[in-house]
């Protein structure tokens, strides 16, 4: 055993009972430290968090953005980061800081202070790559492709109609999370990435017995209640960019939604679902022929009941 600690930051709005499983099963899984800032108020999900010992809980409201002497960004996106970087330069209460949202959860083959402790002592961050939930069970997900010449053609395997606009085959992010050592000077925290004096760090890749389950699409439901949002200011935004580039065939998924929406409405974005987040026994098939399928048990009810006992919300 290693008496290396980690923590995770996370700005949140969410129902209760997904803020505390997120935090429960973190620290199941050896978290010495939780940041929550919660984007808005939540005065049930407040109590639970800041009744445990090695949770510091904020809530984001008027006063907060007052207390930082700034307006209140209008982006989520800006929020987070301005927030992983407090959390980042509060007293120095761990070793290593992730930013991370409540629907990822980390996945290690053995413990994370472990894995942590035999990164290079010269690399000041290490990234987490993603697998991403199939919709409909929990437990399985489809693993990350490594970028090369084969991605492309697994991908149009696995996803026959729809896997040539797909990054890795992944409606979220591929470039997962950067654990980032504390106690360094002038550092500034993104979604994604780290940066030093305004210079982006180059981030140590981490081993493959550590993922980042992400649970992005749980449900047909799920997903088409967030989609609006998504398409406007979320992860399909129309600033980003596409797979490939446009003169290349590439689109962006905001480009490519908006194509399906205008052919063929919500049965289209349905087909387009059915074929790359649904848990179907075809594609798990495909999965499971490339080495991609990845099946987890969080326990996220177990967790729950064990770190919040007094939980009872549905």
């Amino acid at each position: 055993m290693t008496d290396v600690t980690w923590g995770i930051a996370s700005t949140i709005l969410a129902p209760t009972r997904d803020i505390l499983q997120f935090a429960a099963y973190h620290l199941a899984a050896g978290a010495q430290r939780l940041y929550i800032y919660l984007d808005a108020p939540n005065d049930e999900a407040f109590a639970h968090l800041d009744a445990h010992p090695k949770i510091r809980v904020i809530t984001c409201d008027a006063r907060y953005w007052k207390q930082r002497k700034r307006d209140r960004p209008d982006a989520h996106q800006q929020r987070q980061t301005a927030n992983a970087t407090h959390a980042y330069n509060r007293r120095r209460e761990v070793d290593w800081l992730i930013h991370m949202d409540a629907d990822e959860y980390l996945v290690a083959d053995r413990p994370i202070a472990d894995i942590l402790a035999d990164i290079p002592q010269a690399a000041p961050a290490t990234r987490i790559r993603p697998m991403e939930q199939l919709s409909g069970d929990p437990t399985a997900f489809k693993g990350f492709i490594p970028a090369g010449p084969d991605r492309a053609r697994i991908v149009a395997e696995l996803y026959p109609t729809y896997g040539a606009y797909l990054k890795g085959g992944f409606l979220s992010h591929l470039a997962g999370k950067v654990f980032v050592r504390t106690g360094l000077p002038n550092m500034h925290l993104r979604i994604h990435n780290v940066f030093q004096k305004g210079e982006m760090l180059d981030c140590h890749d981490a081993p493959p017995e550590i993922t980042l389950a992400h649970a992005h699409a749980k449900t047909w439901d799920d997903w088409i209640a967030a989609y609006r949002y998504r398409v406007t200011k979320g992860s399909y935004r129309p600033e980003l960019r596409p797979n490939r580039p446009y003169d290349q065939g590439g689109l962006s998924l905001n480009d490519l939604f908006s194509m399906i929406e205008s052919e063929s409405g919500e049965d289209g974005l349905r087909a387009f679902f059915d074929e790359v987040c649904a848990d179907t026994p075809e594609l798990r098939s495909r999965l499971r022929d490339h080495g991609l399928l990845r099946e987890v048990d969080l326990a996220l009810p177990n967790q729950l009941a064990t770190h919040f006992p007094r939980f009872t919300g549905l």
